[in-house]
């Protein structure tokens, strides 16, 4: 039996990187997942891959009210219910100091990245309520430390934190835990092409690996795993918990 039986996982962004490895550790741990994900060419590639497994998947922008609802709706016409949500959509760029930041930019990472956690909890908690269930969020740690040249962002993070402590006390009542994983540096996709942009990969690989007191930067399958426990009923008592799973990366004095 694996630790998920039964439940149902909404989780959104997750075709590609950390979602993806949620969305494969999710289902392996025997859950059904319905995924929405604006990337049409990786949602394909995911169904494709998992075709004989219980993954539902949606093609649908954050953003949009109308399409956050209608993923959750189609979710129920073929799983029943809800038990999970994973508000794991998130945009990272631009990296810029806030004044450098403009308006448009602004908006869309908190469109994405904060206002999308507005969305699916207004038009999924009424579900959660009937079963029970409970909230996940993909934090970061920057929201804790804080970060050069990346304000904006920062700023949608930091948000994301103090909502989830406030979403644990107001849900708490109907049985319902809130709670966020913060990952530090995580090989993804999109960190990957990124790396490989700057004028020395290698030393930005090393850097990568050097700022975790553990000595690597890790695959998403580390956020993956603490997602799976934090999502199941090993952690029944745990709600308003901002997570770490960053290889001791905010510990100490580092300059």
């Amino acid at each position: 039996m694996g630790v998920l039986d039964g439940k149902v996982i909404f989780i959104t962004g997750g075709a590609a990187g950390i979602g993806r490895k949620c969305v494969e550790a999710y289902l392996a741990a025997g859950a059904s997942v319905s995924v929405v994900d604006s990337d049409r060419e990786a949602l394909d590639q995911l169904a494709t891959e998992f075709s004989g497994f219980p993954l539902a998947a949606f093609a649908g922008n954050v953003k949009s009210a109308d399409e956050v609802k209608s993923a959750i709706e189609h979710t129920i016409a073929v799983f029943g219910n809800i038990n999970v949500i994973h508000n794991n959509a998130g945009i990272a760029s631009p990296s810029k100091t806030l004044d450098e930041t403009s308006e448009e930019e602004w908006d869309d990472l908190f469109a994405v990245n904060l206002k999308s956690v507005f969305w699916t909890t207004k038009y999924g908690i009424e579900l959660l309520k009937q079963t029970k269930g409970c909230i996940l969020n993909t934090s970061s740690m920057v929201a804790e430390i804080g970060q050069e040249n990346h304000a904006a962002y920062v700023g949608t993070k930091g948000g994301m934190n103090a909502l989830t402590k406030a979403m644990a006390l107001d849900y708490a009542p109907f049985g319902i835990r809130v709670n966020a994983v913060c990952p530090a540096g995580v090989w993804t996709p999109m960190l990957r092409k990124w790396s490989e942009e700057q004028p020395d990969p290698e030393f930005i690989a090393q850097y990568l690996n050097n700022i975790h007191p553990l000595g690597y930067c890790p695959e998403g399958d580390v956020i993956a795993d603490v997602a799976v426990f934090l999502v199941s009923d090993a952690a029944r008592f745990v709600t308003g918990c901002i997570m770490p799973v960053s290889g001791g990366a905010e510990l100490g004095y580092k300059r």
